[in-house]
């Protein structure tokens, strides 16, 4: 008797499934960074016979890839040659102290750069400039920063020079199909740029929240008062006073383990009527000593057992005498920084400053600020001499809001040039001169050659975790289509929307990536909505080009969450703003952009 073995076969979409669920799962959670997870997809697909060992490669050679590497030396050659100083000047002079203006200019030009800058360069060369000026006009931060923020994501929208644009472009082109060019989303996203702006600037504004922020004023007075009412620091603002009898007395910073244990910043010692400002770890505790201290009234309890008398702050004792800058510095998204804590990076002995506080999403915290791992976005408070923020300001891990800091760009004589550059490179790609792959190399090679850019600074301007996360998924994108994948989730798209008719499919097909974008963001978002909507297009016989302009756009409507776009996240410190700030104003702004997204393609795609 023979017994025929049957063995269990798994099918290449069930292991697709698996692969794909695991990785936006570690995405999620933030366990692992999404570039590592990108490269772990690539090997899965390659070792489990999805794609071939080319196929898994290839996105490390695609056009979006090449494109993105100009497009950041591009966005760093316009801002190391000092573009945000001249934009400064031209905003204030315009503008003045009109609230209704301000809204208006910062939302245009967040919107006017994108087309040709990187969406985060475009916001962080403008976050100063927005800070000095509403120092300057009295005009609150909160008022102008989503509105920045905003404008920088609808103007994306209008160019081919978006990640999610040029990954859709990458798609079409891997299937065989016609590729998009700059003027495929200019009309349509063009007059979606004007409404948002229109709407904010008449609207809009009303539903901004009227907020103080640290970057308010620039006097050190008012600075204070700032800094009481955003960061709540006043209520743990303690004075402790060394004992005779303290077991202190001699040790270091460093050694009483203040900061280590119990998680208290000293912000100054008082010694002999001097103070000592932002005192290092190595300064010694003497008799008698008062330390102006940060934290809880609990941790400050604790240190009576180590001799030290807690008492209210005396502001008298310290008025005269705390001749520091206070400042307000953002984690950018390309810092060396992030997942590490200010205690990991010796920061205080590095730069000599102290931190009082750290604001994300919404809240402030003021006590254990050193043992916080650092993440895009965060606000940290600095207090020190103005000459040790200015050290900091030319580290490129921080964004040191300053207004002093926009007057220095490193290569101010070129600013002509670059700006020439820029322009013939957007020219030769909107007029397809040339691929917009190579006009955009050109155009940053070209900041290199000029003198606008050091190869030093084009290596670290290159956004490398962002072109790592695009190589990596690009082979989904091919395996959902060898796979059916593609294909079925099509057919569930076409029977929801199908019934609408060829605007209600495109419609769907932005509903579809917006919604998805809003918890994974739109770079990953293209990258999987991208076969979908293709192979649901032409399936039913619709211009896929059409579709995949309307789903990009999608993934550049990052307006209802801080964490859908990183843009959002720089703005949240220095605009005091909370997560549901983006959902009040992100619902509308939703509804404007879906609005004229069906009008648009009514009259340029004639759907």
């Amino acid at each position: 008797m023979q017994y025929e073995r049957q063995r269990m076969v798994i099918s290449p979409q069930f292991i697709l499934i698996i692969i794909v669920a695991i990785a936006l799962v570690l995405i999620l959670s933030n366990r692992m960074r999404s570039d590592l997870v990108a490269m772990l997809v690539l090997l899965s697909l390659a070792i489990t016979g999805l794609v071939t060992p080319n196929e898994a490669i290839e996105g490390f050679s695609n056009p979006a890839i090449i494109t993105l590497i100009g497009l950041f030396l591009i966005s760093e050659g316009l801002e190391t040659t000092g573009v945000a100083q001249r934009l400064a000047d031209w905003i204030k002079q315009i503008g003045g102290g009109s609230e209704i203006k301000l809204v208006f200019l910062f939302m245009s030009t967040g919107a006017l750069l994108s087309i040709v800058m990187n969406n985060i360069a475009a916001c962080a060369m403008l976050l100063p400039v927005a800070i000095q000026v509403s120092q300057e006009s009295q005009v609150r931060a909160s008022k102008l920063l989503i509105p920045l923020a905003f404008g920088t994501l609808v103007g994306g929208m209008a160019t081919y020079f978006t990640t999610a644009n040029i990954v859709m472009n990458g798609v079409l082109i891997a299937n065989g199909l016609s590729g998009l060019s700059m003027l495929d989303f200019l009309p349509t996203g063009g007059i979606i740029a004007i409404a948002a702006i229109i709407f904010m600037t008449l609207l809009g504004r009303k539903l901004l929240p009227h907020r103080e922020s640290i970057g308010q004023s620039a006097s050190a007075s008012t600075l204070s008062q700032a800094l009481a009412s955003t960061y709540q620091l006043n209520e743990r603002m303690w004075e402790v006073r060394v004992e005779p009898t303290s077991n202190l007395i001699n040790l270091t910073l460093q050694e009483s383990e203040i900061g280590g244990n119990l998680g208290l910043t000293v912000l100054a010692i008082w010694r002999n009527h001097q103070a000592i400002l932002t005192p290092t770890a190595s300064e010694k505790l003497m008799i008698n000593d008062y330390l102006l201290v940060m934290g809880r009234q609990d941790r400050i309890e604790q240190l009576h057992q180590r001799g030290l008398v807690p008492a209210r702050n005396s502001e008298a004792r310290w008025t005269n005498q705390m001749i520091v800058d206070l400042s307000e510095v953002i984690i950018p998204p390309r810092s060396s920084t992030i997942g590490h804590t200010l205690q990991d990076l010796r920061f205080r002995d590095k730069y000599g400053l102290t931190t009082v506080a750290l604001w994300r999403e919404g809240r402030s915290y003021r006590t254990d600020v050193g043992k916080f791992k650092l993440d895009v976005g965060d606000a940290l408070l600095m207090v020190g001499p103005p000459a040790k923020i200015d050290k900091l300001a030319r580290d490129s891990d921080f964004l040191v809001i300053k207004s002093a800091q926009l007057a220095r760009p490193k290569h101010p004589e070129k600013i002509w040039i670059a700006i020439l550059i820029a322009t013939l490179a957007l020219l030769a790609s909107v007029f397809n001169i040339v691929p917009g792959a190579i006009a955009m190399l050109a155009g940053g090679i070209a900041m290199v050659v000029s003198g606008c850019l050091e190869m030093d600074e084009a290596y670290r301007a290159i956004e490398w975790q962002v072109l790592f996360l695009i190589a990596g998924f690009l082979p989904l994108s091919t395996a959902m289509m060898h796979t059916g994948i593609a294909d079925q989730i099509g057919d569930i798209v076409i029977h929801l929307f199908s019934p609408l008719g060829a605007l209600g499919f495109v419609g769907g097909a932005f509903l579809f990536s917006m919604l998805v974008t809003q918890v994974i963001g739109g770079q990953v978002t293209a990258l999987l909505a991208a076969p979908i909507v293709i192979a649901a297009a032409l399936d039913l016989g619709l211009n896929p080009q059409a579709v995949s302009v309307a789903a990009a756009i999608g993934c550049s409507a990052a307006f209802l969450t801080p964490m859908a776009h990183s843009v959002n996240i720089l703005m949240m410190g220095p605009g005091g703003y909370k997560p549901n700030d983006f959902l009040k104003i992100g619902f509308p702004m939703l509804v404007i952009v879906f609005v004229m997204l069906i009008v648009g393609m009514t009259l340029f795609w004639h759907l």
